[in-house]
């Protein structure tokens, strides 16, 4: 028991990031500012509903270069905070490269499970898929992207064996990947207080949520990306991930000063390493 106290506090401390930001506040704050300029001053279509639920809802950023890719990118937050709304500011550096922009919302534990949420993604990437015509996008060059949570849901989508989820759709819908900062092995959380007292997460549940411990579907290049200044528990995710399906593991983008949340800063900077390699990947499928 004392061993499992100590191990408990260990991964609660390393995966608590808000608690390791002290400027978490004014990090968010600035999101949700900037995210709002770029809803005034951009092209939308927002809260496009894709499925039935509250929750199942998208937003989508035009660019002006007609059937051109889409950037499809999934928040964090634990699965239980967070809306696609604040992550807005993220879509000019992509629309302007030449790139359509998804940003994809999900019902919210605990009212949702983690199951459940995994459920409404795969319904939002299918749904984009059969109406790519509609919104001048070719849907045959969708590329995902995902942060914290939103990297584990990404990497369960990558895990999907879409023809038999719906024969209306390809068996390779997904044709690269960027996982930033993910969680891929849920079993950790089963010790980690703060949040699993909204995830209720048991060891039955583990494996089949874990896309760390599964087969890619099909063959997709993907890159990584971890900060510099995240703890050793989220490195160790990336780094388990990147051996697992090092087969297609394309790259992984080093950012020394990035903290598990400022990443995302480097994702909508264009002058970034990361925000490179996420459009060059784009240009490669």
């Amino acid at each position: 028991m004392k061993n499992t106290a100590r191990s408990a506090d260990y991964y609660s401390e390393q995966y608590n990031a808000r608690a390791n930001i002290p400027e978490h506040p004014y990090i968010f704050t600035r999101w949700v500012e900037q995210s709002a300029q770029v809803r005034r001053r951009h092209a939308g279509l927002f809260d496009l509903m894709y499925g039935e639920s509250a929750g199942e809802r998208l937003d989508l950023f035009p660019t002006r270069v007609a059937n051109a890719p889409l950037l499809v990118f999934i928040h964090g937050g634990w699965w239980r905070s967070l809306d696609k709304s604040d992550f807005s500011s993220l879509a000019p550096a992509y629309t302007n490269a030449g790139m359509n922009v998804a940003m994809l919302n999900y019902s919210l534990a605990p009212e949702a499970s983690i199951e459940e949420i995994v459920q409404q993604q795969l319904r939002a990437l299918a749904w984009l898929y059969k109406n790519a015509e509609r919104y001048e996008i070719d849907g045959e060059r969708i590329i995902l992207v995902g942060h914290s949570a939103g990297a584990h849901l990404a990497a369960m989508l990558m895990t999907a064996n879409w023809s038999t989820y719906d024969a209306a759709l390809p068996e390779r819908l997904i044709k690269a990947a960027a996982l930033l900062s993910g969680v891929y092995d849920l079993s950790p959380l089963l010790q980690t207080d703060f949040v699993n007292v909204d995830l209720k997460l048991t060891e039955e549940r583990i494996l089949p949520l874990s896309p760390g411990l599964m087969p890619l579907s099909q063959a997709i290049p993907f890159i990584t990306a971890v900060g510099g200044l995240e703890s050793d528990e989220f490195k160790r995710q990336t780094s388990m991930l990147e051996k697992h399906w090092k087969h297609q593991h394309h790259t992984s983008i080093a950012l020394p000063e990035s903290n598990h949340l400022t990443i995302c800063d480097a994702l909508s900077d264009p002058a970034s390493a990361l925000n490179t390699a996420i459009i060059g990947l784009a240009k490669s499928i």
